[in-house]
């Protein structure tokens, strides 16, 4: 992994690595609060000959004694040493256990014997370690004296008593945390890694990438409300989710379709994706543009679109495929004069069959010479083959891939049922993206409150007066209830359905934002 990803991958998983950090500091901390305090106290003892006049006695004996030093440390941690030292203090352990806590270095080109000694208890450690060096010494002019008698001819002097000490040797605190916190880091980084290793969801445009190489049209940020307030263009137009639907729209210009039929099919992998939301919003903003648009349900498994948008779906689809209407008796009318919907119909036993008829073909040629863009959202590519029947009568399709839904496994596979029936990929809409806060700003920068002195209330009251937006209507003052009735948003009986310039239909705020308020500014930020 190069520098550049893992810079990328601390910047987008950061909270993992603070948390295993923290993780490693508190578990570190919690071991050095439990660890056994231990101390340290030193003695050192030097090694000499008695004196001599003799010149050549003297380098002789410093030869020898540097010789014996070695010995000696050894010494140190003998029972013979050990026991006296036990037996004075009284203490209440063997000389094995002791010599585990006494530590004998001789520091080079010396004759000096450093005896170490740890212990719980400070006092203690000091008190043994005098009584060590005292031992070593006797110890040693005892098995040092010739046997002809007299005095030892090597002498063991305790030059530095050892102290009491007052600072831990063990648990080094400091030491410990900062320890803990690496180890947390790097078991965090590894952690990390192997999920983005292990995890094959599609979470962003390089993870597109590695699947197909369809141009990415467009990316919606992810709003958890999404499903309660499908119709984000109407309900927050000034939204991040919204912008980014128009940006959408403006790339879905440059596409290269068939002149004489402009009919995109909206589809996804698996379902949870957010096909639908997508289909709806996309068909407002462009209907908002001017463009005559007509939203086909097509889903037959699972109709949505009749739901989001509040009309009837008894009649629809499936009612003009068996024959018992024409297509202009089951349209229904939506928002401003431009946008129309054709909903699902009765859930049929055989969708597959209807949508990859004759007639579904028929059907797809007489709407796109009625209206400028027809949208059809179909069922998911992988659960069934609705939506590939379709995209090959239309002639290829858009692919709306949820971001951390979808597995690339998934979306390969629905590329490739795609290409077997000939039909291209238009675009990828990357949605359900994670909401970067950076980009929020700069959309927050063009927010603004159009100013509506005159005419139908706008925002969530008007929404609620038109039906579109859930809930209770408030309790407006009367100069303030010009908003068209819910019950208007299809037409009546006594009005046929194909009139569609009928005077029911309500407008959508999109276009009220520009023909009613005639504010310029608005008319150049659309």
């Amino acid at each position: 992994m190069e520098l550049s990803q893992c810079i990328a991958l601390l910047r987008k998983r950061w909270p993992w690595f603070v948390a295993f950090t923290v993780a490693g500091v508190a578990a570190f901390g919690v071991m050095t609060y439990f660890t056994t305090p231990v101390y340290e106290a030193r003695a050192q003892v030097f090694v000499s000959l008695r004196s001599s006049d003799n010149t050549v006695e003297l380098m002789q004996g410093g030869n020898y004694t540097a010789k014996q030093v070695a010995s000696y440390t050894e010494l140190v941690t003998s029972p013979r040493v050990l026991d006296p030292v036990i037996d004075e203090l009284g203490l209440d352990e063997s000389a094995g256990s002791l010599a585990a806590r006494i530590q004998a270095d001789t520091p080079k080109d010396t004759v000096l014997i450093n005896i170490v000694v740890s212990g719980e208890v400070p006092t203690e450690a000091a008190e043994i370690a005098d009584a060590t060096a005292q031992s070593l010494s006797d110890l040693v002019t005892e098995i040092e004296q010739p046997q002809e008698g007299g005095d030892s001819p090597v002498e063991l002097s305790v030059v530095r008593e050892a102290a009491v000490p007052t600072s831990l040797v063990l648990p080094n605190t400091r030491l410990n945390l900062l320890l803990g916190g690496m180890i947390g880091l790097v078991v965090g980084f590894g952690v990390v890694l192997l999920r983005e290793r292990l995890d094959t969801r599609i979470r962003s445009h390089e993870d597109l990438r590695t699947v197909t190489d369809a141009s990415v049209i467009g990316m919606v940020t992810y709003d958890e409300h999404a499903p309660d307030h499908p119709l984000i263009v109407e309900e927050s137009p000034q939204s991040p989710r919204a912008e980014a639907l128009r940006r959408v729209r403006t790339n879905l210009q440059f596409i290269t379709l068939d002149a004489e039929r402009r009919t995109l099919v909206m589809t996804s992998a698996i379902p949870g994706e957010g096909k639908s939301t997508t289909s709806i919003n996309l068909a407002i903003t462009m209907a908002d543009a001017g463009s005559r648009v007509l939203l086909v349900d097509a889903d037959l498994r699972r109709p949505s679109v009749s739901k989001y948008m509040g009309l009837e779906a008894t009649v629809g689809l499936t009612t003009v495929l068996i024959g018992r209407i024409e297509f202009p008796g089951a349209i229904q009318p939506w928002g401003n004069k431009n946008l129309h919907v054709l909903p699902s119909g009765v859930i049929p036993p055989n969708p597959s069959e209807l949508l990859g008829s004759a007639r579904m073909t028929e059907l797809l040629d007489q709407l796109a010479a009625e209206y400028d863009v027809v949208i059809v959202d179909t069922a998911p590519l992988l659960p069934v083959t609705d939506a590939a029947l379709l995209a090959r009568i239309a002639g290829g399709a858009v692919v709306v891939v949820g971001a951390g839904t979808v597995h690339r496994l998934q979306l390969a596979e629905a590329i490739y049922t795609l290409e077997t029936v000939g039909a291209p990929v238009h675009g990828i809409v990357l949605n359900r993206m994670p909401a970067d806060e950076r980009s929020g700003d700069s959309y927050r920068y063009y927010e603004y409150e159009p100013e509506t002195p005159e005419g139908p209330p706008k925002g969530r009251i008007g929404l609620r007066q038109r039906g579109i937006w859930p809930g209770p209507k408030p309790d407006l003052p009367k100069h303030r209830r010009s908003g068209v009735d819910s019950d208007q948003r299809r037409p009546p009986e006594d009005h046929p359905a194909q009139d569609h310039g009928s005077d029911l239909a309500p407008a959508s705020s999109g276009m009220s934002a520009l023909e009613q308020s005639g504010d310029p500014t608005m008319e150049q930020k659309v």
